[in-house]
């Protein structure tokens, strides 16, 4: 008997998108999941049950082994630096990572960056070779510049629309993102063929999609 898997599950827009494409491999996901405000979800005839988490736990989440399996955007990866497996880029939720300010910005002698990915933010401008003071923020990060909390911001861009709107600009694209499939260590070895029986099927329909682009 196939064992249970445990899905953490990022609410918002990577949910609706990563439940789409859980149906497009086969999975019988009921479409009124997609807009309930349970927090845990039995999902027997998939042989899964979901955790609706806030994305930046989803890693904490299969770390600790809450949960099997997690959907992660891959910048929540990298400022998160947990201890799992990365199986699998999914290709949803596609946006960047960018360095993004005012347009007439000169470099000044002190230097102050927010956003809400210090670890990242940090060591780009190491990489760089440059000297800045990196703030956390939670909320709008298009706010700090304007008001002169900060000279320039570290935040995801997916349309730039919202940059346009408060006359910010891209100035360096640091990586592209995508939603990642990551796994908890011991339940990639204990729940393996479950994990990678969805592995493949979730593959064959990221192959096609690309294929179809």
């Amino acid at each position: 008997m196939a064992e249970i898997l445990k899905v953490a599950m990022p609410k918002g827009r990577i949910y609706k998108k990563a439940s789409e494409l859980f149906r497009l491999a086969g999975l019988p996901i009921p479409m009124d999941v997609d807009d309930t405000r349970r927090l845990v979800i039995s999902l027997p005839e998939a042989g899964m049950e979901f955790i609706l988490a806030k994305p930046v736990d989803v890693p904490t989440y299969v770390e600790y082994g809450v949960a099997d399996i997690g959907i992660v955007g891959k910048d929540v990866l990298m400022e998160e630096n947990k201890d799992v497996y990365e199986l699998l880029d999914l290709g949803i939720a596609r946006c960047r990572m960018s360095v993004i300010g005012l347009p007439n910005w000169t470099p000044g002698i002190q230097q102050r960056v927010a956003t809400k990915y210090p670890n990242v933010a940090s060591q780009y401008f190491r990489e760089q070779g440059q000297q800045v003071e990196v703030v956390k923020l939670n909320g709008s990060i298009e706010l700090a510049p304007l008001i002169g909390l900060a000279d320039r911001i570290v935040d995801m861009v997916e349309t730039g629309q919202t940059l346009k709107e408060n006359g910010l600009v891209e100035m360096n694209s640091l990586f592209e993102i995508t939603s990642r499939l990551i796994a908890n260590r011991v339940s990639y070895r204990m729940k393996n063929r479950e994990i990678q029986e969805l592995c493949d099927r979730l593959q064959k329909v990221i192959v096609a999609e690309e294929a179809n682009r």
